[in-house]
């Protein structure tokens, strides 16, 4: 997503706004040549270019090289000596340089169709994932070859251009734009890097399995530079970050799961995503994951709830068929491991929504203590809804030797002043803003703090001259702190609360109604309830104004005027 001027660029952005300059240049150029194509198909013609420009990008670099060494007896065309490195291997009818030769010829698609065709029958990870539709009618070849000119003009692949992440810039640069321009039907398959960011930041799931049920795009898996550097392959380590992560997701729609799979091989990540539907079709049943992070589709009607109301993973209460938010939230906690976090976003409905039974299983996870932490977000945030969304944090125990014993107790975070309007309708939150909320949040929990080489319990005092930053947080003492000291309620921002707490409030996990935040600012009112309150204000007012015009009327007769 673009920055606005606000934010400067630096070093540090992590990649998650792409907007560094060629990237918004690129887009108004490729956006100039989509003539009168729909946004929703144009997608997948960029990017699958994009794509098969990144992948022989990298063949060529590594090519060069081999056939500098072929004295040493190195074969530049062995496919093995790719996919050792984890190369893709390009056979020569794929290879860019060709294509591009040929970008003037009416049989341009044609020609793309067989590249592709080529590239999924030697590399098994990529099959049925690529875009093989460029020689239909419908798309015009003289705009298609000036797209691949375009593509042309980038460097992707080269080890330099790899290390800053180029292809994932444009990419996740260009999933935005076309989820901006397809509005609520193409922002299905796209979460903004910065709402991914606070789950990241909140969970940090750099070990372990992790699982998304409903990955759309895969920006779970890949919003996070650290999360990347970490686990993919190449990243300096020996390959030890990516041994101690393994990732799993499902996409029921089959385009968008074309998406993730080229999302996640462009990184150099290997995940198991399966295409099904998560509820009926479940393809990762036995898995329990150490961390979940999920943006399931908000209050969908349409999941087919009727025929599944003895499953069992209902054992909070059958969710209603004409919602499956507590669908989606049973699912995931009832593939969280023992140990296991979860972090994923619901329309803020669910958090105080009686209708259909989801305030009983609302409450039955409530008394279970596994809500960790509710988050509430300003609105605007999504191309999919301009309505204001929460963070679920689930845990499934809070006495485990990893953190303080937090059992009995919930964390609750207003965040909806938060964030600065990058254009007329879409929010983002800035870097400070997502490390205000994750350090609240691990300061609240007490995660250990690094100093020198080991890790220490979070500092049970401040430094008297270091000042409060934030949720009681403190300047950093040394490097790779996280900033925590003991947690402060803040007024207006963020409250521990008992569980008697909640229950007083009838179990509804809105933070408004726990932080202290101002009447006037509350937005997570029911919706039935706010309308039946409206309704009876309006008739009050209905009559009030008959009273009064009777009483004119009236006057206005006395005065000889009636």
């Amino acid at each position: 997503m673009a920055k606005t001027a606000k934010q400067p660029s630096n070093a540090n952005n992590n990649g998650n706004s792409a907007n560094l300059g060629f990237e918004a240049k690129l887009w108004a150029a490729a956006d100039a040549l989509r003539n009168n194509m729909d946004a929703a198909e144009y997608k997948h013609v960029v990017l699958g270019l994009i794509f098969l420009k990144y992948i022989s990008d990298a063949f060529e670099a590594k090519h060069a090289e081999l056939a500098a060494q072929t004295a040493q007896g190195a074969d530049p065309e062995d496919p093995d000596e790719y996919r050792a490195v984890s190369i893709f291997w390009v056979p020569p009818e794929a290879r860019w340089a060709y294509l591009k030769s040929m970008a003037p010829q009416p049989t341009i698609g044609q020609l793309i169709d067989d590249a592709m065709t080529a590239i999924e029958r030697d590399n098994t990870s990529l099959k049925g994932v690529l875009p093989k539709d460029f020689a239909r009618p419908g798309l015009d070849k003289v705009r298609l070859g000036q797209i691949i000119n375009l593509v042309s003009d980038i460097a992707l692949g080269a080890p330099a251009d790899r290390a800053k992440d180029t292809l994932g810039r444009v990419y996740e640069y260009f999933l935005s734009r076309f989820a901006s321009a397809e509005g609520k039907s193409g922002g299905q398959f796209y979460t903004p890097s910065r709402v991914v960011r606070v789950l990241v930041e909140i969970l940090a799931p750099y070990k372990g399995r992790v699982y998304d049920p409903c990955c759309g795009s895969g920006g779970m898996f890949v919003s996070s530079e650290k999360f990347i550097e970490a686990h993919a392959s190449g990243n300096g380590n020996g390959g030890k970050g990516k041994a101690a992560i393994s990732i799993y997701g499902q996409e029921s729609n089959y385009t968008t799961w074309r998406l993730a799979k080229m999302n996640l091989a462009i990184r150099g990540i290997d995940a198991q995503i399966a295409h099904g539907d998560s509820f009926h079709n479940d393809r990762h049943p036995d898995l329990k994951a150490d961390y979940v992070l999920a943006n399931p589709p908000f209050n969908d009607s349409d999941w087919r709830g009727e025929l599944l109301k003895d499953d069992k993973r209902w054992v909070y209460g059958v969710p209603p068929a004409g919602n499956a938010n507590f669908a989606w939230v049973q699912h995931f906690i009832y593939h969280l491991a023992p140990t296991g976090l979860a972090g994923f976003v619901l329309a803020n409905g669910s958090m105080s929504s009686n209708q259909s039974g989801e305030g009983e299983i609302r409450k039955s996870i409530i008394e279970a203590d596994l809500v960790d932490c509710m988050v509430a977000l300003p609105g605007q945030l999504f191309y999919s809804t301009q309505i204001p969304v929460c963070l679920w944090f689930l845990t499934r125990t809070k006495k485990n030797g990893r953190f303080r014993d937090r059992r009995g107790e919930t964390l609750f975070i207003d965040a909806r002043k938060m964030g600065t309007l990058v254009d007329r309708v879409h929010r983002e939150l800035s870097d400070a803003e997502i490390e205000k909320i994750a350090g609240t949040y691990h300061a609240w929990r007490g995660d250990p703090v690094s100093v020198g080489a080991g890790l220490v319990p979070a500092r049970k005092e401040a430094r008297a001259d270091a000042g409060n930053v934030g949720a009681g947080l403190v300047p950093a003492l040394v490097s790779g702190d996280h900033k925590g000291r003991p947690y402060e309620d803040i007024p207006g921002f963020c409250k521990s609360a008992k569980l008697d707490e909640i229950r007083k409030h009838g179990h509804v996990l809105s933070p408004g109604r726990y932080v202290g935040a101002a009447a006037a600012d509350e937005d997570d009112e029911p919706f039935d309830e706010k309308m039946r309150r409206l309704a009876a204000t309006l008739r009050q007012q209905q009559e009030e104004g008959a009273r009064l015009n009777t009483a004119i009327a009236t006057n206005l007769k006395e005065l000889g005027y009636g």
